[in-house]
């Protein structure tokens, strides 16, 4: 245990927090894709010379609780690191999310060695596979989402591999933009190994290890003190994903949640088997959505790193859809089935400590890729996006309208930067009247949002869920409205899957549509 004093400890904690925070708005003012640069969908973060989360930046919950596991994977291949080494991984299956999340891992050396690792993860508009966006909906197999990388060496020593460069460009459909995302993926590592040296000059390197040391058990204290003030006891709580996209549904999710003491078992024994569609989570992943929700009902002050997560025990059947075996598919297990992993892990523990949980929120990322040929440039584009929705209803308050809840922290697209980005344009944009479940407070409305191609055929792929089953109300709430995918053609509304994927021609109109969350208590007492 770390013997250094509060203040100095609590100093530390901040320095490397804002190293994170500085490192993400780098990355983000850096990058060249509006996903990153608008949506701001990318996570940094640091890690002591062993792998171990130290402190992060304050972005999207899914990338960072599956992170350290790319360190550690990154760790695992590399045996002997050196000055200016950049490792690149995507691989969901050791450690990343899905494919279009890249991860760096870069070391810092400073006085008489190793002292850190920083890293970062952005999503990438495209990584190969079959549609523009890699949003394969109706894959059945990894190898059919698009270019899959194991931990490699992208610089090594401070120099750029570029033939391994020139094979990840040669396989995604706007190079340019890809490798614009890299260079500020590498400027965002620079970034926090300057800073972390500059610690090192400030403070030495034994007391900055021994702050790392001290942040991680400070967490696990104060997570192990919040867990010991919640009832004892034990819950379980059971929702289902819509489908699978190629013909498997519903997907049911059942979680037992057994509080002990300070320790938190979360066991996902019973939920469906691993689905040949592209909705399985993989173990990061589902990991991610239980650290998440796990945090938010205790105390979200606490410090996230490696240490707060301690005191939680998972387990995930292996084969499952929270945990599925290779070559499975995962694209959307990190969009869509994370998001319900959040609401039955978040379901069982209202049945616990129902004054701290909200009914459902949306529970879907409702996931848009479009692509084509720009007819302005003659070049090929890959637009992506989240949509938000409405939050489920609180204990104390009414849910909030249009917003990305729970394993996305993302931005919307701003209109005015789609339609100079991409040859789209913005029809309609607004809340959805109503869509919140009703109760003594009512959910938070959903998001219509209408797009169309300019002056060409585009290829729209669709992953979004809750356009089935509906987000569930608490204590006598009602249910928020499901979503609706919509097809305007000819002047007929044709309703779409919630998974599929299409060409939108000129003169019709994609019509997103998305879901509202539940509401909380009766209705009769609002």
């Amino acid at each position: 245990m770390s013997t250094i004093d509060p203040v100095t400890l609590e100093v530390l904690r901040h320095a490397l927090t804002s190293v994170a925070e500085e490192m993400n708005a780098n990355l983000v003012r850096s990058a060249y894709s509006p996903n990153i640069k608008e949506r701001r969908d990318c996570s940094s973060a640091l890690f002591d010379p062993h792998g171990e989360l130290v402190a992060q930046a304050e972005s999207i919950p899914v990338h960072l609780g599956a992170m350290p596991f790319s360190v550690r994977a990154a760790l695992a291949r590399v045996a002997e690191w050196e000055e200016g080494d950049v490792v690149i991984l995507n691989d969901p299956y050791l450690g990343g999310a899905h494919l279009p999340d890249v991860t760096f891992v870069a070391p810092v050396f400073a006085g008489s060695g190793l002292v850190a690792f920083v890293a970062c993860r952005a999503h990438h508009a495209d990584i190969g596979g079959p549609a523009p966006g890699s949003l394969a909906p109706t894959a059945t197999e990894i190898y059919g989402e698009g270019l899959r990388i194991p931990p490699v060496r992208l610089w090594k020593r401070g120099e750029l591999d570029e033939d391994l460069l020139r094979i990840l460009l040669q396989n995604v459909r706007t190079p340019d933009e890809r490798w614009g995302d890299l260079r500020a993926q590498h400027a965002a590592c620079r970034t926090g190994i300057g800073r972390i040296r500059d610690l090192v000059a400030r403070y030495g390197t034994e007391l900055l290890g021994e702050g790392m040391a001290g942040v991680l058990d400070y967490s696990e204290r104060r997570m192990r003190a919040e867990i010991r003030r919640l009832p004892q006891g034990a819950a379980e709580f059971a929702d289902a994903l819509d489908d699978d996209g190629v013909g498997t549904g519903p997907v049911p999710i059942l979680v037992r949640i057994e509080i002990r003491a300070d320790t938190v078992r979360v066991d996902f024994a019973g939920s469906d088997s691993q689905v040949r569609g592209p909705l399985n989570a993989v173990f990061a992943v589902t990991a991610s959505a239980v650290y998440y929700a796990l945090r938010a009902v205790t105390d979200p002050t606490i410090p996230p790193n490696a240490g707060c997560y301690r005191p939680i025990e998972l387990l995930a059947p292996e084969g499952t859809i929270v945990n599925p075996r290779p070559p499975a598919p995962v694209v959307g297990g990190n969009l869509e089935t994370s998001q319900r992993i959040v609401d039955v892990v978040l379901g069982a523990l209202a049945e616990l400590i129902p004054e701290r949980v909200p009914a459902a929120s949306q529970g879907t990322m409702n996931n848009v890729a479009i692509g084509g040929t720009d007819p302005r440039t003659g070049r090929p584009y890959a637009f992506y996006e989240t949509i938000g929705g409405g939050s489920g209803a609180r204990p104390k308050g009414d849910g909030v309208d249009g917003v990305h809840s729970h394993m996305t922290n993302t931005l919307n697209t701003p209109v005015e930067a789609l339609e100079l980005a991409y040859p789209l344009r913005v029809e309609r944009y607004e809340l959805r009247s109503g869509t919140g479940g009703r109760g003594r407070f009512r959910g938070g409305c959903g998001i219509r949002r209408d797009l169309a191609p300019l002056g060409h055929a585009a290829h729209v792929s669709l992953l979004t869920d809750r356009r089935i089953g509906r987000p569930y109300g608490l204590r006598g709430g009602e249910a928020g409205e499901r979503g609706e995918n919509i097809l305007v053609r000819d002047g007929e509304e044709i309703r779409l899957p919630g998974k599929t994927e299409f060409d939108l021609h000129p003169g019709e109109t994609l019509s997103i549509r998305t879901p509202g969350g539940g509401g909380y208590g009766p209705p009769a007492e609002r």
